[in-house]
């Protein structure tokens, strides 16, 4: 077979396969849409594994539209982060906003300082933050609620 209608057929074959429709836009959601499912988020999680303990309670006092950022950190003397346990980003809804937070039981330090910290920030500006709850044992807690307070 001579190379020429070799090469003719397979620059068509390529021409043929990369010639798909285009993909669709995915239909814009409203921004209330994405606040929705950011705050069932907490909800989906499923059962909880047997490895896995749970923090849970609800955030008082975030405005609407304010991102909050939940952390279970290992604190050292000076009360620096050491190292971060569990995190979870959530955003204000003026409302109760309530909260679960996953952790690794055999990840919580014996004898050390572990804290619940927690910041609101809006348009990037700090406005809120939690003071520290301290957490002293690795079992599944509710909270209760929490009140933020303004940033200094």
């Amino acid at each position: 077979m001579p190379l020429r209608p070799l090469v003719l057929l397979s620059l068509v074959s390529l021409l043929v396969a990369c010639s798909s429709d285009a993909p669709k836009p995915a239909a814009p959601s409203s921004p209330q849409q994405q606040t929705m499912k950011k705050n069932q988020q907490p909800a989906d999680l499923g059962p909880l594994p047997a490895y896995q303990r749970e923090l849970s309670g609800t955030l008082e006092g975030v405005p609407a539209g304010a991102d909050v950022e939940l952390a279970l950190l290992v604190i050292d003397e000076r009360s620096r982060p050491q190292r971060l346990l569990a995190s979870s980003n959530l955003s204000g809804t003026s409302q109760a906003l309530p909260f679960r937070l996953r952790f690794a039981a055999e990840a919580f330090p014996a004898g050390a300082r572990v804290e619940l910290r927690g910041r609101a920030s809006q348009s990037g500006q700090l406005i809120l933050h939690l003071p520290a709850v301290r957490i002293d044992q690795p079992t599944t807690q509710a909270l209760g609620p929490l009140q933020f307070v303004k940033a200094p």
